[in-house]
């Protein structure tokens, strides 16, 4: 029962980085405005409530399907 917990954990983990990493990315891609407000900007317009809240749905809705 832990083992299975702590691979819940881990792999909603993983989905949660992958999810932040590519919204990171996209600030500073050609469109995004990371590369003219910085990294310190794009940091925290990345990391707000809304996209936490997505990213957790995302992580559990991940897990569960596949």
């Amino acid at each position: 029962m832990k083992k299975n917990v702590w691979r819940a954990v881990i792999e909603a983990g993983f989905i949660i980085f992958l999810f932040y990493s590519n919204l990171l990315m996209g600030e500073f891609e050609r469109s995004g405005m990371g590369q003219k407000r910085g990294l310190a900007w794009a940091i925290e317009d990345v990391f707000t409530t809304a996209n936490f809240e997505i990213a957790t749905i995302a992580a559990l809705i991940g897990y569960i399907l596949f």
